[in-house]
C-alpha cells in the first residue's frame, strides 16, 4: 500500500497574482513583487484585502482591463483612443466627466457587442 503524497502548496508568480487581484504589479509593494503567492494567500487577500491592496483598488493606478471596465469600453477601444498607460481613479473620473466623443463612440460599440452576444446566447 502506498502512503498518500504530502499535499504541495500551489503557488503563483506575483504577475499572475496581481492579474487575479485586478491590480498593477508595478504599483505593489516590493515584498509582493519579489515573492511568490500561494493560493491560500491569494484567497486571504481577496477576502480581507491588506491596506495597500484596498488603496490600490480604490485609487489606482489601474491596469488596462480595469480602466476599460470602469469606462465601459473594451481594451481595444482604449488603444484606439490612444490610452496605453495605467490610469488612476481620479484620471478615469476626469475622463468620465469630460465624456469625450471617443468615449461615447467606444461605449456604443461595446453596447452593440453585448447585445449581439446576448442575442447569440438566446438563439
Amino acid at each position: 500500500m502506498t502512503s498518500p503524497k504530502p499535499k504541495t502548496t500551489q503557488t503563483m508568480k506575483p504577475a499572475t497574482a496581481a492579474k487575479k487581484l485586478g491590480i498593477l504589479l508595478s504599483a505593489t509593494p516590493a515584498e509582493f513583487q519579489e515573492g511568490v503567492v500561494s493560493r491560500s494567500e491569494l484567497n486571504a487577500m481577496q477576502a480581507a484585502p491588506p491596506a495597500w491592496l484596498a488603496d490600490l483598488r480604490r485609487n489606482g493606478p489601474h491596469p488596462k482591463q480595469v480602466v476599460a471596465a470602469k469606462l465601459g469600453v473594451s481594451i481595444s477601444g482604449l488603444a484606439r483612443a490612444g490610452i496605453t498607460e495605467p490610469l488612476t481613479t481620479a484620471e478615469i473620473d476626469a475622463i468620465k466627466r469630460e465624456n469625450p466623443a471617443w468615449l461615447e463612440h467606444e461605449r456604443s460599440i461595446q453596447a452593440e457587442v453585448r447585445k449581439e452576444a446576448q442575442r447569440l446566447k438566446q438563439s
